[in-house]
């Protein structure tokens, strides 16, 4: 993809968000599509091109009565919606079609329509057949495979992962949106509720309901539309294995590296150009991980970088560090419905807008990484503001 050829012109999350007792997941992915068509000055009509995982694409452009010529259900987990940006800049430019919406909606609170838990595919699934027989419950459990090892070799502790989530705290505290926001300590965070070792519930990614759309079209078409443009600059994208338990390396993750890799390849941007930063943090270890796999930190280093606030807020009188990390409170404090990439892409775009509740000043590039499954899968989407 040529750098800053597609841009963002639409974005918005469901109007409410936390708990949605009253929508289906349809239901929400609509309420996110119509207001990201309303931020876009567009009508349903305008998009000749869907991509949704979570709902079939099928089902959504049915309910907003759009004909498509170009229609994504790529879906590996929460990053999917990364993997629909890069893939919906390749449809446009390739002249598939000309304005392409992204959407997402999950009831994972109130499961109004939702499916069966994690680790679907039934008995016969690669996971039913090697990993479900041995007790794990899910993300929290399993997670936990690939951590203990990671802690060990890094020489990590338990603090390091609760430093994650107090200095997101910190940032959900100036988002009003958030859903929670009363600062918290490290000591807070290991005394909470013991989920499964090491991870306390504080470490642990919120369950809520919401959902989030986004419209892009050509940098051409862009300046017509009433919005800020935001230009994608750079995407990455690939896989690994969809068995935690199998993983090349515990201590990293090859799908963060090759995703990071190609993205800013692709860009023609280096760490230092980078103004902000957006790790999907469904638990606390996966900042940790995602600065060093992207290359932002050199292995075991990013416990420390992070506990020198390098990617704290302004604070007590200091200033933010030098890299403001997940501004809008993250999976662990903002909101996370099952499926986070929608909303670390929202709050890329809102910085690049400068409209941000917890706005970094002049910032110019910002990277929004996702990761799917358990380290199954990853997204990498570099934004820029500066028109071409």
């Amino acid at each position: 993809m040529k750098p800053k050829s597609i841009a963002v012109v639409g974005a918005a999350e469901t109007t409410q968000m936390g708990k949605i007792p009253n929508m289906s997941v349809l239901g929400l992915h609509a309420d996110a599509a119509l207001n990201a068509l309303a931020d876009a000055g567009l009508k349903p009509s305008d998009i000749d091109g869907v991509a949704t995982a979570g709902e079939s694409p099928t089902a959504l452009a049915h309910y907003l009565g759009i004909t498509p010529t170009y229609a994504d259900g790529t879906s590996v987990g929460g990053c999917s919606f990364m993997l629909h940006v890069r893939h919906a800049a390749a449809a446009i430019n390739e002249g598939l079609c000309n304005t392409v919406l992204i959407t997402h909606g999950e009831s994972g609170r109130s499961r109004v329509g939702a499916g069966g838990r994690f680790g679907g595919g039934g008995a016969a699934s690669l996971n039913g057949q090697f990993e479900m027989p041995y007790g794990p419950m899910g993300p929290p459990t399993m997670f936990t495979i690939p951590v203990l090892r990671y802690l060990k070799a890094r020489g990590y502790t338990v603090e390091d992962l609760a430093m994650v989530a107090v200095i997101q705290r910190e940032w959900a505290a100036k988002n009003p949106r958030a859903s929670y926001r009363d600062p918290i300590t490290v000591a807070d965070v290991l005394g909470s509720d013991m989920i499964a070792w090491p991870f306390t519930k504080l470490m642990c990614c919120l369950v809520t309901d919401g959902g989030g759309a986004l419209i892009l079209t050509s940098a051409e078409r862009a300046r017509d539309f009433p919005q800020k443009p935001v230009y994608v600059l750079g995407t990455g994208e690939s896989v690994e294995t969809p068995l935690v338990s199998q993983m090349e390396d515990f201590t990293s993750s090859k799908a963060f590296r090759v995703s990071g890799r190609k993205a800013f390849e692709e860009a023609g941007i280096g760490h230092a150009d980078v103004d902000h930063l957006m790790i999907y943090d469904a638990f606390a270890h996966l900042p940790l991980y995602g600065l060093e796999d992207l290359g932002f930190c050199k292995p075991g280093e990013a416990a420390t970088f992070i506990r020198e606030r390098n990617t704290a807020p302004p604070s007590e009188g200091k200033k933010g560090g030098k890299l403001p990390l997940n501004t809008n409170g993250g999976g662990l404090s903002y909101m996370h419905s099952g499926m986070y990439g929608m909303y670390a892409l929202q709050e890329s775009v809102r910085q690049m807008r400068g409209i941000a509740p917890a706005q970094v000043p002049g910032a110019k590039i910002s990277v929004s990484h996702g990761v799917g499954g358990m380290f199954a899968a990853s997204g990498t989407i570099i934004f820029s503001n500066e028109v071409p």
